[in-house]
């Protein structure tokens, strides 16, 4: 049965275009459209668990001693999200996140014990980039048809796609194409080089049309991270910072309700007076828009589905403990790449350092937005794929 493993990594790598309609299945009322109908919805995530099911059989049948360094790190995340739903305003929504969350583990756990098997890792690379060039081929066809048009009115024309929000799709391709690039230069095999080019191209067009101001300057801290990780010259990656910043200060209200430039701030503050009021748990997973009702100002939009920072939404939903847990896990990883990259092949770094650049660049994005695909899909098993790619070529036990 372990021979379907590389299967199982690359169906559930193909899958993350269609995990933020992950969000329709709570009670938040976001501002966007899922293309996805729930009958859709619930197979991809039944799907999911099958997979789940599939993965944890296996790493059960074929433990690795020391193998996952991010476990421990996980599961605190994942046991702050059960504890602060449990004990939140809705225990429900804290259960999803809950589900997901595991999910996420397993797949982190799975990526790193089964990479080093025949075909996995092109089956992982081969199913991010197929899936990730049609999801930003299909935002681009939606804009440029208008397409649906409730859709293309909400967003003001920005490129959407699947992902129910500009920046949602903005945070997808922020991962995707760093990985392009990298798997674009040392991917095994023409074909798939050739795939990483042509999805990159599509990708950056996609990034393009989201007209996502945080997602444009997330991008260009992933492109000075891997300027720098190539060059070895900061003042080569201080030159791409500051090209970003230029052209989101040029392009700043294009697309863009002007309107929004206001509310943001008043959203943060909004953030504050909750965690101020539950700053050891939260108030629970999907939890936020329930309570800034009651602590907005006056002037601040009547509705927020979430603080529009990943960071304060993180802090206001999970508190204290939620916030030490991620602390921790980005700990454990910053230590573990370092630690592998120190051995590694030119090309393992290469995919390593590809990968971490996505992941720097969502985390630049949180500042100002949050984005449910990279806490849905993205984050855990990007961090596995980065730490594995470090040790690309060596076979799994």
């Amino acid at each position: 049965m372990r021979r379907a493993m590389p299967a199982a990594l690359g169906i559930m790598q193909g899958c993350v275009p269609l995990l933020p309609s992950f969000i329709a299945l709570t009670s938040v009322a976001y501002p966007g459209v899922s293309l996805l109908p729930r009958s859709a919805t619930l197979s991809v995530m039944a799907l999911c668990l099958v997979l789940a099911a599939y993965a944890v059989s296996m790493l059960l049948r074929y433990p690795r001693r020391g193998g996952q360094p991010l476990l421990l790190p996980l599961l605190a995340v994942v046991g702050a999200g059960l504890l602060s739903g449990l004990l939140g305003f809705d225990p429900r929504a804290g259960l999803l996140f809950t589900f997901i969350g595991l999910l996420g583990v397993i797949w982190h756990c799975a990526i790193v014990r089964f990479y080093g098997d025949r075909g996995a890792a092109d089956a992982i690379w081969w199913a991010f980039l197929v899936s990730g060039g049609l999801a930003a081929a299909v935002a681009i066809a939606m804009v440029v048809t208008r397409t649906p048009a409730s859709l293309y009115a909400i967003q003001h024309g920005r490129a959407t796609g699947t992902f129910v929000l500009p920046g949602e799709l903005a945070g997808f391709t922020i991962v995707l194409l760093p990985v392009c690039y990298a798997v674009g230069c040392v991917g095994s095999g023409k074909p798939l080089r050739m795939l990483a080019w042509c999805t990159g191209a599509v990708g950056l067009t996609a990034l393009l049309l989201t007209f996502s101001r945080a997602g444009w300057m997330g991008f260009a801290t992933a492109v000075a991270f891997l300027a720098a990780a190539r060059t070895r010259k900061p003042a080569v990656a201080a030159a791409v910072v500051a090209a970003g910043a230029a052209i989101v200060l040029l392009l700043f209200n294009v697309r863009h309700d002007p309107s929004e430039d206001f509310t943001r701030p008043a959203i943060w503050q909004a953030a504050v007076q909750v965690i101020d009021r539950f700053p050891l748990l939260g108030v629970g997973p999907f939890n936020f828009s329930r309570l800034y009702a009651l602590v907005r100002g006056p002037d601040a939009d009547a509705t927020a589905f979430h603080a529009h920072s990943l960071y304060l939404t993180f802090f206001a939903e999970l508190g204290i403990v939620g916030v030490a847990a991620l602390l921790w896990t980005i700990w454990r990883f910053a230590a573990e790449l370092h630690r592998r990259l120190a051995s590694a092949s030119p090309r393992g770094a290469l995919l390593a350092c590809g990968v971490t650049a996505g992941l720097l660049g969502v985390a630049v994005q949180g500042l100002i937005d949050t984005v449910s695909v990279v806490i849905f899909g993205l984050w855990m098993p990007m961090l596995a794929l980065a730490l594995a790619a470090a040790r690309d070529g060596e076979p799994a036990p």
